[in-house]
């Protein structure tokens, strides 16, 4: 038998080399590793190998719901596959065995995803006739193949002509598909994708190829209008959108929810983790009303009344900011919780949110640095009113440590220096999940030493519950965009225009299915991990901390088993109960 570094050695060869599966024009130069120490990790230029790889294919393929982007995808996919079934896990030692195991289950995840949103094309096709051949127009651009002027033009012709005559059809009945409002919104994004994309096509040739123009010029202005005109009914008419109140969103459904729940290693079912969410909402409100009554308040909502009322003055939030985050740092190294670098304490920059980026972000965003929500001179009295009231100071005290330190912006500082090559697989149950761990940690040690600072700490802890709830609920079809407002508004205490603007955030588009449940979800996990090593004696509390910044993201799973040095050459933990 060939020793286990000879063994390595050929196997990184094999995956080294250029995937068979791949046409000569997507492959790379191969990197050579001879000067690495014998002592180093194996698999992190794998990792870094695969993401260059991906990324020089969605550079080139990058056309909406493309079929070439598709198959050029899937082969990549297939083709690294077959290279890390020929190593041998069990040879590897640790922390090469989570690149390995991560990186195989983001391989079948994404051939997953590929199969999803080709299917979600498919349902919408009936509304979008003769655009597949405006697609293939733009792929063949991507490919470096110069079109027949004569035969795109009667492409852009017959896709006018097709996209006009179901215009018609549905302007005299809309209901004549039997589509839903979420499907018409649907094919109205991807039609705008398509007519962007077609448009980088035409600017393309237009005006270089005299024959182009002579062709193309009145058939695409036409089909460009129509494409314009076709998106407004659908999502106007058909979806409802021109009403700018209205919320739409675009449900996954029960099935899709499992397979993602799985992809994340979570072994709960989506009803288990609303009646989790309903668990973590009750205590919230019962220690609000313990914090309500050292106030002198008659219940929480009288008490998170007058904490709304204690807002900085005008000009004065960028200070707060700055006092608070020297707040935390300053509790953290006085307790030993986790190490923080000089130059992490200062690298980090503040933004103003601007009035327009307010209406869809009221409250403080981060992650490399922060953005800090405040009211302008330029907003109406009412929104001003309401904007203060969501970014008061005992409010604003547990965002600035969740987006700064010990929160987002020391992640990313650990991320680009300690396995840089996982940012492969972030997941917001690392993301996210570890911000709001410290605000469960934080809580739990009585960094908050007010009950006022106690309110606005369980504020934002009753919202993370409240996002499992509605978008859970939305996800299987059980609760609507509207009835998700009247739940942050009721049971969290949210101003309406803020619950409203949150919603809409939740569902635009931006944001995966599972990512709003993943802060408490993620948490309840690292909260639950802390009690097996710390509380069990097995770390202290900064070794555990820095080792989870240095281990890189990853689902808190895999956190786990690497923490417990347990071997992964089986597979990945999926059967983790981390809530009683």
């Amino acid at each position: 038998m060939l020793p286990t570094r000879r063994l390595l050695a050929i196997a990184l060869a094999a995956m080294l080399a250029i995937p068979a599966a791949l046409p000569a024009q997507e492959s790379s130069l191969v990197p050579t590793f001879d000067d690495m120490p014998a002592n180093a990790q194996r698999m992190a230029p794998v990792v870094a190998r695969f993401r260059a790889d991906l990324e020089s294919l969605q550079r080139v393929h990058d056309v909406t719901a493309g079929v070439q982007r598709e198959a050029a995808l899937r082969r990549l996919y297939l083709g690294w596959q077959a290279r890390l079934a020929e190593m041998d896990i069990a040879g590897l030692a640790l922390e090469d065995q989570v690149d390995h195991a991560l990186l195989q289950r983001d391989l079948a995840y994404r051939l997953t995803q590929l199969d999803f949103e080709r299917d979600r094309y498919r349902q919408a096709a009936p509304l979008l006739p003769g655009v597949d051949g405006l697609i293939a127009l733009a792929e063949a651009r991507r490919a470096l193949s110069y079109p027949d002027p004569r035969a795109s033009a009667d492409q852009l012709d017959r896709s006018r002509r097709a996209l006009a005559a179901l215009q018609v059809r549905l302007e005299k009945d809309p209901k004549a598909l039997g589509t839903s409002p979420i499907l018409a919104f649907r094919s109205a994004r991807l039609l705008d994708g398509v007519r962007a994309d077609l448009q980088q096509w035409y600017g393309f040739y237009a005006g270089y190829d005299p024959q182009f123009s002579w062709w193309a010029k009145q058939p695409y202005e036409a089909l460009d209008k129509q494409m314009e005109a076709h998106a407004k009914l659908l999502r106007d008419k058909l979806a409802g959108a021109d009403d700018p109140e209205t919320i739409i969103g675009d449900p996954i459904g029960r099935d899709a929810l499992l397979a993602d729940l799985r992809h994340e290693l979570i072994a709960y079912t989506p009803e288990q983790l609303i009646a989790l969410a309903e668990r973590e909402l009750a205590w919230c409100q019962r220690e609000m009303e313990k914090a309500a009554a050292e106030m002198g308040q008659s219940d929480w909502r009288a008490a998170l009344e007058t904490v709304k009322s204690r807002h900085p003055a005008p000009g004065d939030q960028p200070k707060l900011v700055v006092e608070l985050a020297d707040e935390a740092i300053h509790y953290l190294e006085a307790n030993a919780l986790v190490t923080v670098p000089e130059l992490a304490k200062r690298d980090w920059r503040m933004t103003m949110l601007t009035p327009e980026y307010q209406l869809q972000a009221p409250f403080f965003l981060g992650g490399q640095d922060v953005w800090v929500a405040y009211p302008t001179d330029t907003m109406p009295h009412d929104k001003k009113l309401m904007a203060l009231r969501g970014n008061n100071r005992h409010f604003s005290r547990a965002v600035v440590h969740h987006e700064l330190i010990p929160g987002h912006h020391l992640q990313y500082f650990y991320n680009a220096r300690y396995q840089p090559q996982r940012e492969l697989f972030d997941t917001p149950f690392w993301g996210e999940g570890w911000a709001l761990y410290w605000e469960f940690r934080l809580y739990e040690r009585g960094f908050a030493q007010t009950p006022e600072d106690r309110i606005g700490m369980l504020f934002w802890r009753s919202h993370r519950a409240a996002r499992i709830l509605f978008s859970l609920g939305f996800h299987l079809g059980k609760m609507t965009p509207d009835q998700a407002v009247e739940l942050l508004v009721e049971r969290v205490g949210h101003e309406r225009e803020n619950a409203r603007a949150e919603v809409r955030r939740s569902f635009a588009g931006d944001y995966g299915p599972l990512y709003q449940i993943a802060y408490m979800v993620g948490g309840l996990q690292f909260q639950a991990l802390h009690r097996e090593m710390v509380t069990n004696g097995k770390m202290t509390e900064r070794q555990f901390h820095d080792a989870i910044l240095k281990g890189g993201p990853m689902p808190v799973a895999v956190v786990r088993a690497r923490l417990r040095g347990d071997s992964l050459a089986n597979g990945l933990p999926a059967d983790w109960k981390f809530y009683d």
